[in-house]
């Protein structure tokens, strides 16, 4: 009964009791085997049409869990001098209470600075649905103290469902061995209030990386230390992290301020990729959580010769 309480309080609490309430976006520790999501100058970066499908279980141990899934599809078109994408993305919160349902269309920019580096400008257009299952919620009034929850409840039932239109840029810099990239999502700071006022904060985003070679010349094994930074309203977030690339197989272990550690294993080959990542919560929730699960896959399509030189991004594939 506890837990059922809790999760309604939370929700109507974050959802608009208050004049001015702020959300916050669901996080994927994958954080390149969702490129759309975390930078939208990353869509084309892989020239060839590519297909990336994501699935994240957030505290499964905690009543009402954060569920949330991804598709997008994105490509390099030579006839407009850069890449399209499209992004679809679902989040279920207390199990289906709340949920989110995001589209977004993606445009980036190529332009090729010099023989070694290049510069990718992105734009985002994204429409937004949140609704709320109010046949789920339960309230104060609804409790006998014997029999649990037997009544009605008098609460007034406000809207069901809120959308809008949102928009989002970024800029991605890299060279064969290196990139840098920063992305501010929710430019406009839509309201999708459900009770009352409740805008969606901007959220401002920069990673960097490199892929280095391990061993001789022509070597199969690479290491690649990542930096990134999160920042969403009061909300900080510093990821360090480092992947290990032999052949086929990729790991990788990531650090979240004070939060949690981040194991990643991954398989590809050269028309898919397949990785699960775990999130090992060391904060006061550690018994409570469960930790984090996280499946990613992506296919990679054939397409026709490149007519001109083009420089493909060193990003991690996970």
């Amino acid at each position: 009964m506890f837990k059922r309480i809790f999760v309604s309080a939370a929700i109507l609490f974050f959802f608009g009791i208050s004049e001015n309430v702020y959300a916050q976006d669901p996080i994927f520790t994958q954080f390149y085997a969702n490129p759309l999501y975390l930078n939208p100058a990353l869509a084309g970066t892989a020239r060839c049409p590519r297909v990336n499908l994501n699935y994240r279980n957030q505290w499964p141990g905690i009543s009402g869990t954060y569920v949330t899934y991804a598709a997008s599809y994105d490509q390099h078109v030579d006839a407009i001098g850069g890449g399209l994408g499209l992004l679809i993305l679902n989040d279920k919160a207390g199990q289906g209470t709340l949920t989110t349902t995001n589209v977004s269309g993606v445009y980036s920019y190529l332009l090729n600075v010099t023989r070694e580096f290049s510069l990718k400008f992105g734009a985002q257009a994204t429409f937004f649905q949140k609704s709320i299952d109010w046949s789920k919620l339960t309230f104060g009034d609804m409790i006998d103290e014997r029999r649990g929850f037997v009544y009605n409840t008098n609460e007034v039932q406000k809207l069901q469902s809120k959308s809008g239109v949102d928009f989002s840029a970024g800029v991605l810099g890299y060279s064969k061995r290196y990139f840098f990239g920063f992305a501010a999502n929710h430019l406009t700071k839509p309201d999708e209030g459900l009770l009352g006022v409740s805008r969606l904060p901007m959220k401002i985003t920069a990673h960097a990386g490199a892929n280095l070679p391990i061993g001789d010349k022509g070597s199969q094994t690479f290491i690649s230390p990542n930096v990134l930074y999160q920042k969403q309203q009061d909300f900080q977030q510093l990821n360090l992290g480092l992947y290990v690339n032999k052949g086929s197989i990729v790991a990788g272990l990531w650090y979240r301020n004070q939060d949690s550690f981040i194991a990643v294993i991954g398989f590809q080959q050269h028309f898919f990729k397949v990785g699960y990542s775990y999130d090992v919560t060391i904060s006061k929730l550690t018994n409570a959580t469960a930790g984090s699960h996280e499946i990613s896959f992506s296919l990679q399509f054939e397409c026709k010769p490149k007519k001109k030189k083009f420089r493909l991004v060193s990003c991690p594939s996970f």
